[in-house]
């Protein structure tokens, strides 16, 4: 048997010290906390006493549905929150026609901002298109469309902007 002089026994000891004195701890709170947005959850705020704005949503089958809602809650949000069946497959993006709706009144749909040539482009391809249609993940309530009222289509079709790229 070979045995190590007890002096070079003793270095080893202090080498294994001194490497673990350099290797640095984990700081404990070395990790960032981030949230996103309720909205970003489907939740919307519910509105303020004295700022509810008002709109109501026709199914296929005539049924009506009416919320009071905030100002700046989108129609897409709003159906999904209170389990409407609009699906918005794209998840707001603008990116699908899967959240269309048409308004009732044209005198509210002139209220509206113009649509944007991406909204524009998603509706070409929104199953029973009308002169009022919108994509409800554009159309943000405001105190001007308050008392809003959008038909959803008997249909939708599922086409993203993706299925047409190369």
């Amino acid at each position: 048997m070979c045995s190590l002089p007890q002096s070079r026994s003793s270095n080893r000891s202090r080498t294994a010290v001194s490497i673990r004195s350099l290797v640095p701890a984990p700081a404990a709170s070395s990790r960032a906390f981030t949230t996103t947005s309720p909205r970003r959850h489907g939740h919307l705020t519910p509105p303020k006493p004295g700022e509810e704005l008002h709109v109501t949503f026709i199914d296929k089958d005539g049924d009506e549905y009416k919320y009071q809602v905030s100002e700046g809650d989108n129609l897409l949000d709003i159906a999904q929150a209170n389990d409407l069946e609009m699906e918005g497959a794209c998840g707001g993006s603008c990116a699908c026609s899967t959240c269309h709706v048409i308004v009732e009144d044209e005198g509210m749909y002139d209220k509206m901002p113009e649509p944007e040539d991406d909204e524009n482009d998603m509706l070409d391809l929104a199953f029973g298109l009308t002169e009022t249609s919108r994509l409800g993940c554009q159309v943000k309530m405001t105190k001007e469309l308050d008392g809003l009222v959008v038909k959803l289509p008997s249909m939708t079709r599922n086409l993203q902007a993706s299925d047409f790229s190369s």
